[in-house]
């Protein structure tokens, strides 16, 4: 009974082994048949690929060729071809696919491209963010390349402008890559608008001084300075009344490059203080008067008599 039982298992595993063996070698030549069935579908599928590349190389020549003498940033005229580009092959490969799986509706492939879209739009929400405003910004050109912005608490010279983001150098040399979004939302301070910018310090002198007198000197140290304007008027006003002088708010215009403010701001305090004191006139720091409640004593050493007969008897 053994013997048998052992022949019979031996049988089995014999006729599992060539069984499993047909039909590998039965889903192999099924496979091959179809391929081979599939293969002018293939071949036409390359060819429609082959094509679309050749259209995308030819649509980006006469795209370059019809807006590379426009003026356009060149940020934006790279998006506009890099989406020409994008959705030529997106055309061509929803062909190919249709050639390759007659089965497969346009329709199905659109449906699920729009599913995934979404999807995606939910999990780049930032990425898409800051690409519309980038898109946005390279649209308006409200920034040029050179101008020099502040936004929120970053300030310096824009160097680039790209679809996601903005980089800007600051004054101390450190480079911020600024996302489009933030300037999109924010306001943002071009100080480089115009080639001249209005600036304003405040002098104060003391208020025995002829106010006008004052004026007249602060406003003539102003004439021979090249970082200041001349044709536009110097204006020089009594801002308030401090509390140890009279205040003037002196307001003029220089150029509006950082380094050209601080310097204009150099020569103007520079020339100003010397010609006030040139005139003899004060310009007073705050004065402190201590008043106590109880009355004090005061006590006489030796060393003040000393001195005070001292200065009597010279």
């Amino acid at each position: 009974m053994t013997e048998l039982t052992n022949q019979d298992d031996g049988e089995l595993s014999e006729f599992s082994a060539s069984t499993a063996w047909d039909l590998l070698v039965s889903s192999l030549h099924d496979m091959f048949r179809g391929f081979v069935q599939h293969l002018p579908n293939l071949l036409i599928a390359l060819i429609v690929l082959g094509m679309t590349w050749a259209f995308a190389w030819v649509a980006q020549k006469a795209y370059w060729r019809l807006i590379g003498k426009r003026r356009l940033r060149r940020s934006l005229k790279d998006l506009f071809a890099k989406i020409i580009s994008i959705a030529i092959w997106c055309l061509g490969l929803l062909a190919a696919s249709v050639v390759v799986f007659p089965s497969v509706k346009p329709e199905s492939i659109l449906a699920g491209l729009g599913l995934s879209s979404i999807a995606i739009g939910f999990a780049f929400k930032d990425v898409v963010e800051n690409f519309f405003a980038g898109f946005l910004i390279l649209i308006r050109e409200p920034l040029e390349i050179g101008d020099f912005i502040k936004c929120d608490n970053v300030e310096g010279k824009v160097e680039s402008i790209t679809i996601r983001d903005t980089l800007i150098r600051q004054t101390d040399g450190q480079r911020v890559i600024v996302p489009n979004a933030m300037l999109f939302k924010n306001p943002v301070w071009i100080r480089t608008d115009q080639e001249k910018r209005r600036m304003s310090i405040i002098c104060g002198v003391a208020y025995d001084v002829d106010l006008d007198q004052a004026r007249s000197v602060i406003g003539k140290s102003l004439d021979d300075l090249d970082s200041v304007d001349g044709d536009r008027e110097i204006q020089i006003y009594a801002h308030e009344f401090g509390s140890s002088s009279i205040d003037f708010e002196v307001t003029w215009w220089t150029g509006s490059k950082p380094g050209e403010v601080r310097k204009s701001k150099d020569e103007v305090v520079r020339s100003i203080k010397g010609a006030l004191d040139e005139a003899g006139i004060e310009i007073p720091f705050p004065y402190r008067t201590l008043t106590f409640k109880d009355s004090l004593s005061v006590e006489r050493t030796s060393e003040t008599e000393s001195s005070e007969d001292t200065k009597q008897k010279g």
